[in-house]
């Protein structure tokens, strides 16, 4: 099985280095942030308001922590990568993969194959383990938010 097709013109491969761009300003902007040692809530660092999940049920929606747990990592703080999103360094590892094969297959004049059956099988695979833990951790994980109040204070107080 090969992962990358030879032959194609710059213009129909631009997007496999769109792919690099935008891993590349999710480092920097991950290398830029504090992550939280709260393991959530890094992302209000940037201005966007706190989890809705968090403050209405006090418990983390599927995604809470990603932020955290990629700032972490690339930070080398391992242990509150994994504390912030068990998932968060396998996905940043993922994403940063398949954005140097698509640096790769640009240099190269080659497109990365993404119609290949294990391709979508294994993006499927991944897309639901991540949805399923989400949503477990958010059943099984009461009083996420520990300052939910002050969160939902200083939100409707900046109002």
């Amino acid at each position: 099985m090969k992962l990358l097709e030879p032959g194609h013109p710059k213009k129909y491969i631009s997007n496999q280095l769109l792919w690099f761009v935008c891993w590349l300003a999710v480092t920097g902007v991950g290398a830029w942030l504090t992550p939280s040692v709260d393991g959530h809530g890094t992302h209000q660092k940037l201005g966007l308001p706190p989890c809705p999940s968090v403050l209405l049920f006090n418990r983390p929606c599927p995604g809470c922590g990603m932020t955290t747990s990629w700032s972490a990592f690339i930070h080398g703080n391992f242990g509150l990568s994994f504390h912030a999103h068990p998932l968060g360094p396998f996905t940043y590892l993922l994403f940063t993969a398949v954005a140097w094969l698509g640096l790769y297959g640009f240099a190269k004049n080659t497109r990365v194959k993404t119609e290949l059956r294990s391709f979508s099988w294994t993006l499927s695979a991944a897309a639901a383990v991540f949805v399923a833990f989400g949503f477990i951790r958010m059943a099984v994980t009461p009083n996420f938010g520990t300052k939910t109040e002050q969160v939902l204070a200083s939100v409707l107080k900046q109002k």
